[in-house]
This record gives structure tokens, sequence and C-alpha cells, in this order.
């Protein structure tokens, strides 16, 4: 029974934490032996529970409900909320919302309420649900979650304990809006994972290369996913950047090669590939082409009750056709969704589609834009979004980090490397000062702007930067 336990444990720690799927199954395949071998009959299910989590959801879910029925006969209360949270995700996976966010929602009720025996059960339904919550665009219903279990992580700790959690929890923060934790727990996977071709660590590299994108800093964003494989978790980034580029040719090799390749199961990353893929054709004049393509969407959106894949789909629909119903009904649709970044893009197209017929609604809507992706930090689409008002004869109001007339010229020259990720003894070279005298001035800046710690500076250099392009 140790040994059983012990490489069940095993198996969650190299999926989890490592990311190694090769050994993790290895540990799994040798707890299903022991267990079979030896009649340990009270700890069956979890192997079928484990063996859920990987390859395909549908067959995933008929492994989680054998894992729950286990749990039934053998009394296994830890075991039967980690199945109900389990039998979610995988419903999540297949688009199935209205089905799998109860169960998610059930399990951490119990798991939360003490139900279980435990710990590890709620750091289970907590992982699985923050997971799903990620990869369904819930991100209101995970901060509320996150909020509820505030009182057990200041009794016993935080229960995101894995990297794919921290991961996950990243994923989250950065599409609802909060760049600098998003950051900082991205960081934390960078810093942690064992190696550069563990999937959990191309995972964090590919959200931080997002972000950086975002942020302006393009360069960055291409060293960070070099020599990683274009497909997988990397496609939807390399494809961004290659669009960012002026480069929709290569954009669309890479989509198409992960779609073509099934790189994913989850029907909202494909729905990211398929919005990318659709752009690029718009770019190529291929506008019949991405139409077809987002109707694509919006049917699968609709048929699995998914409001994020319907939003894409309704974007790209009114980018390639300029209808502006379908761009407000986008609009509407990622605002309910949380999903500040994607609302805003949602409205520069808005304006240029109204454009030519209501000049005065196209400035209202890229100066609603401009403000939500300035509040962000997102340089690039701001930048697009001021550059549209200029066009409409509207002298767009930037605006950058408050109180920055109080820092001296060599705070400010701190400030801007810190704009660009460097660390303290990179300043120092850069600057030619001492390590202790970089120490004090980015303790100066953060001080005289406000600012929490590196990260919120460097976001503020970008800003910076942008309202003095």
């Amino acid at each position: 029974m140790g040994a059983a336990t012990t490489a069940l444990a095993l198996c969650v720690h190299y999926q989890a934490n490592v990311g190694d799927s090769g050994v993790s199954s290895g540990w799994l395949a040798r707890a299903a032996r022991l267990i079979e071998d030896n009649f340990l009959d009270e700890i069956r299910g979890w192997v079928p529970l484990l063996q859920a989590d990987v390859g395909d959801p549908e067959r995933g879910e008929l492994l989680a409900r054998e894992a729950k029925e286990w749990a039934v006969q053998s009394g296994d209360l830890d075991l039967e909320l980690c199945a109900l949270a389990q039998i979610g995700s995988t419903l999540v996976a297949q688009g199935r919302l209205a089905e799998g966010l109860p169960l998610l929602d059930e399990a951490m009720a119990a798991a939360l309420g003490g139900e279980g025996a435990n710990f590890d059960t709620v750091v289970f339904t907590s992982c699985s649900m923050i997971g799903s919550c990620a990869k369904s665009a819930e991100f209101e219903r995970a901060i509320e979650w996150i909020r509820a279990a505030d009182r057990f992580s200041r009794q016993y700790g935080c229960p995101f304990l894995y990297l794919f959690c921290r991961t996950m929890y990243a994923r989250i923060l950065l599409a609802a809006g909060d760049w600098v934790q998003a950051e900082q727990e991205l960081q934390t996977t960078i810093d942690q994972a064992p190696h550069h071709q563990a999937p959990l660590y191309a995972h964090a590299v590919c959200l931080l290369a997002e972000l950086r994108l975002e942020q302006g800093r393009i360069e960055e964003a291409e060293g960070l996913v070099q020599g990683i494989s274009g497909e997988g978790p990397t496609a939807p980034i390399i494809g961004a950047i290659h669009l960012a580029r002026g480069r929709p040719g290569p954009a669309l090799v890479v989509v198409e090669r992960a779609l073509e390749a099934g790189s994913s199961d989850e029907q909202l990353e494909n729905a990211v590939l398929q919005e990318i893929a659709g752009e690029a054709e718009i770019e190529q004049g291929k506008v019949d082409a991405a139409a077809d393509r987002a109707r694509g969407l919006i049917e699968a959106g609709t048929a699995r009750g998914c409001e994020t894949v319907r939003a894409r789909g309704k974007r790209l629909l009114g980018h390639a056709t300029a209808d502006r119903h379908q761009l407000s009904a986008a609009v509407s649709s990622f605002a309910r969704l949380g999903m500040p970044l994607e609302t805003a893009r949602a409205r520069v197209l808005l304006a240029k589609t109204l454009r030519e017929t209501d000049q005065d609604a196209a400035a209202a809507e890229a100066r609603a834009a401009l403000v939500e992706l300035e509040g962000l930090g997102a340089v690039r689409d701001a930048d697009a979004s001021a550059a549209l008002l200029r066009e409409l004869g509207v002298r767009p109001a930037r605006s950058g980090p408050k109180n920055v007339d109080a820092l001296t010229k060599r705070e400010r020259e701190v400030l801007a490397l810190l704009g660009e990720g460097a660390s303290n003894p990179e300043i120092a070279d850069r600057l030619y000062i001492s390590r202790k005298t970089v120490e004090h001035h980015v303790a100066h800046v953060l001080s005289k702007l406000g600012l929490r710690n590196r990260a919120e500076a460097a976001v503020a250099a970008t800003r910076l930067r942008s309202t003095s392009a």
C-alpha cells in the first residue's frame, strides 16, 4: 500500500510540477501494477482518475466517471470529490461548460467545506478549477473561488501548489488584466521548472512572451520563444509575432500546422489558433476564407454553449466582412467575460469599421479602447488606437506614469532599463555604476512613482515610452 500510494504521488508530481508526461505515466503504470497484483481495491479508483488527466478529454470523462464509481464503492470521499472535479474538467475541455462548471463548483464547495479528510483534495480540486476556468475564460468564477479559498490559505497555506496551477493562475490574471501579478506567477514557474524542454516551462514562457508582445517588446517576445517548436502551446504566440511583424504567410503556416496536427484537444485553444489564421487570411486578402473560419467558430461556440469561442468568431467575422453588428456583439461578449484586452481590440476594429459612416461613434470607441489599453500597459494596441484617433482628427490624450517629473536623469535611465527587463547587474554594467548604487536608484524609482516592485516599474516604463513616442 505504501509503495502504491508513493507511486501515485510521484505520478502527480512529475505531471503537475515537472511537466514530464513520460515519467509520470511510468509511475502511474507502476502504481497500477502494485494495486492489481496486491488486490488493493480501496485505492484502485485513483488510477483511472489520474489517467483521465492526460489525452483525449472524451476518454478522460469516461475514466473520471469510472474513478467516481470506485470512490462510491470504497467509501473514499476524497477520491469522489477529486473525480467530480475531474469530470467537470474533462467536460470543460470538450467545450461543454454548462455541464462541467457546476460540477467543479460542487467539488470546490465540498472540499473547502472540509468534507474530505486530506488537504490534498483541496489542492486537486483547486487546480482543476483554476485550469478549467483559465481554459474557458471563466475569470470571474475563478476569482470568486480564489477569494473563497482565502481562509483555507491563511490557515494551511495556498492550495495552488503545483506549478501547473500557478501557470493557469497566471493565464487567468493575464486575461483579466492583472499583468503585474501574472508576470510574478509566470516567473515562479520559469525559475522552478527543471529544464527548458519541460512543457510547463514552455507554457509559462509562451504566456510571458504574449505579455511582452502586448507591452510592445516584440524583440523580447521573439527571444523568449526562440528555439522552441512552432507547435503546441507555442503556435499562438509565434503566429501572433509573425502578424505583428507583418508576416501573415508564416503566421498562417504555423497555426494551420498546429491545427492539422491536433496539438490541442481544447476547443478554446483551437479557437485562438483559428482566429489568428483568419487574421492572417484577411491580411492576405482572403476575406471569404476568413469569414468561413469565423462562421465555423460561431457554430462551434453555439453548439458547445461557449461564449468565448462565439466572441472570437464574431470578432473575426466582423473584421472580415466589416460588419459593425458582429463587432459590437464581440465587444459586449468580451466585456461580459471580463477580458479587457480582447474587449479593447474588438473596439478598435469596430472603430475602424465605423469611421466611414459615423466618425463620432468611431472616435468614441477608439477613445474607450485607448483608455483600457493604457490601463493595461498594452503599448502595441494602444499605439494603434492612438493612430486611429489621429486619423479621425482627434488628438489622443495619452497618459504616462504619475510623478515621473520627480525622477532624476539617472533614475529615468534606470527606469528605462527596468522596462527592458534588465537585472541590477546588467543595469550596473550598462550605466557604469556599482550594483549598490543601482539598488538605491531602483528603490528611489519605486518610491517616487508609488510602485510595489520591478514588474510594475517595467509597466510604467513601457507607458512612459509610449507617451513620449
